[in-house]
């Protein structure tokens, strides 16, 4: 068995683990990668990658049909399923080479593809590889969490992860779990064709504010996407082709497939984290703010840590220990500022806390601004008018802001920086946003805040007419 020693070490190439290799390496250690699965892991693979890009193939079928009101006539699209599959993969296969082992080795971390177990507080074993390193980083990311439902064991269903070989299209898929991912692949699936149930045991896209989350549900009913809610799963039957969901009010929904989409779990079992002294919860490993385990010498980023599972956070924390780690710098992780994002049509995108979040947190002092994308010019120009900018604002500073668009996603990044830097709203409505685009109902939305303070106040209206009289 071969022994490494070096600075740092990083268990998992998913997005997380590749970003705090290739900044470490860059900036002069020793850095030693393993991986057991495929670079670049859960987004590249499984999750962000391949559902945007079906996401889009649905979105051109859906576009084929509704293109009357631009004056170019509907067309009945021919979807072929499997077609749309390969457009996933070759989606995948562009994007790969920036996470391969070959471009990281050319940067100068060594690539080990095997998984890693802890054998004590520093030192990981991978296949015939012993790894002493100064410091180690857990980027195993997260899986699909499958609920224990009586009889899910006995039929054929899929996840997130098995969904992308699926090459026949399905007659009627049902979805349990209406969060973002069992939103995103009903919507996607409804427009290329096929029949879909969502069977949500609480609410729809629960997590978000339920004044936007209902726009955004309104939208897929619309579609024809029947969306059952407070409906847990109480047995699962059938066999391939022919499955059905009973939930416990005794409904039961037939079809040909099945996707579970309940939510995901951290990747802990292979890691042997006792014999490291690190300490776990219910959601993962746990850390401090910046992101250490128990054991001083490991770091714990992404999905694995427990909270916000995005790759976007994992990329935020990887930043983090890099400081940490490379530096000695007092680097802490936040999440006020946050975004995230759910990628139905329209957008659902939030940032810092919802309305209720806000309330119970500031009470009286929380005041709400309302935006609708409907007096925008350009969402009117392209017949995407449906959508809302909500606005929730403490002392003139934006603590959180939800948001349905056709761009919500894009639109979330400023707020973010908003936030981030605690910015006054002052210094919101300063900016200029080219005409005619999405992004000027961030700008409208602090004019409203603005509005009333300006032009329903005798005061300034006082002021304005002294003004006048002593002006040359």
């Amino acid at each position: 068995m071969e022994t490494i020693q070096t600075d740092l070490l990083v268990i998992g190439a998913g997005s997380g683990g590749l970003s705090v290799a290739a900044g470490a390496v860059q900036m002069g250690a020793s850095v030693v990668l393993l991986e057991g699965h495929k670079m670049g892991g859960d987004c590249l693979n499984y999750g962000c990658v391949p559902s945007k890009a079906l996401i889009a193939s649905a979105k051109q079928a859906w576009a084929m049909g509704h293109a009357a009101p631009f004056g170019v006539a509907d067309a009945t699209p021919a979807i072929d399923y499997a077609a749309a599959k390969d457009h996933v993969a070759q989606v995948i296969e562009t994007i790969a080479p920036v996470d391969s082992q070959e471009r990281f080795e050319g940067l100068g971390v060594r690539v080990i593809r095997d998984f890693g177990r802890f054998i004590n507080r520093e030192t990981v074993e991978a296949g015939e590889y012993r790894i002493k390193a100064r410091r180690i980083v857990i980027a195993t990311g997260s899986s699909p969490l499958v609920p224990p439902i009586p009889g899910l064991d006995t039929v054929p269903y899929l996840t997130n992860e098995t969904l992308w070989d699926l090459r026949e299209r399905p007659d009627h898929l049902l979805v349990i779990g209406g969060g973002p991912i069992g939103m995103e692949m009903a919507q996607a699936h409804r427009r290329l064709g096929c029949k879909v149930t969502v069977i949500e045991g609480a609410r729809a896209l629960g997590r978000d504010d339920p004044e936007m989350a209902a726009m955004v549900l309104e939208a897929l009913r619309g579609e024809g996407i029947e969306i059952v809610e407070e409906a847990p799963a109480k047995v699962v039957r059938g066999k391939a082709g022919a499955i059905e969901v009973e939930t416990q009010d005794g409904r039961v929904f037939a079809g040909s497939h099945l996707l579970v989409a309940v939510g995901r779990k951290a990747n802990l079992d292979r890691l042997d984290l006792d014999k490291a002294g690190i300490r776990t919860s219910k959601t993962g490993i746990k850390v401090d703010a910046g992101l250490r385990t128990a054991n001083r010498r490991v770091y714990a980023i992404g999905d694995v840590a427990g909270g916000l599972q995005f790759t976007h956070v994992a990329g935020y924390h990887a930043g983090i220990v890099v400081r940490n780690a490379l530096f000695g710098l007092p680097a802490k992780a936040q999440t006020d500022h946050i975004p995230r994002a759910t990628y139905t049509q329209p957008e659902l995108a939030q940032i810092g806390l919802t309305e209720d979040e806000a309330r119970k947190k500031h009470g009286s002092a929380v005041e709400i601004v309302r935006f609708d994308q409907h007096h925008n010019d350009r969402a009117i120009a392209e017949r995407e008018t449906r959508g809302r900018i909500k606005l929730l604002v403490v002392k003139g500073c934006p603590v959180g802001v939800s948001i349905v668009s056709h761009q919500a996603g894009e639109l979330a990044s400023l707020w973010s920086l908003v936030i981030a830097n605690r910015l006054k709203m002052s210094q919101v409505s300063s900016m200029v946003s080219p005409y005619p685009t999405i992004g000027e109902l961030n700008k409208r939305v602090a004019g409203a805040y603005f509005s009333p303070r300006l032009f329903e106040n005798d005061t300034v209206k006082k002021v304005v007419r002294l003004v006048q009289r002593w002006l040359p």
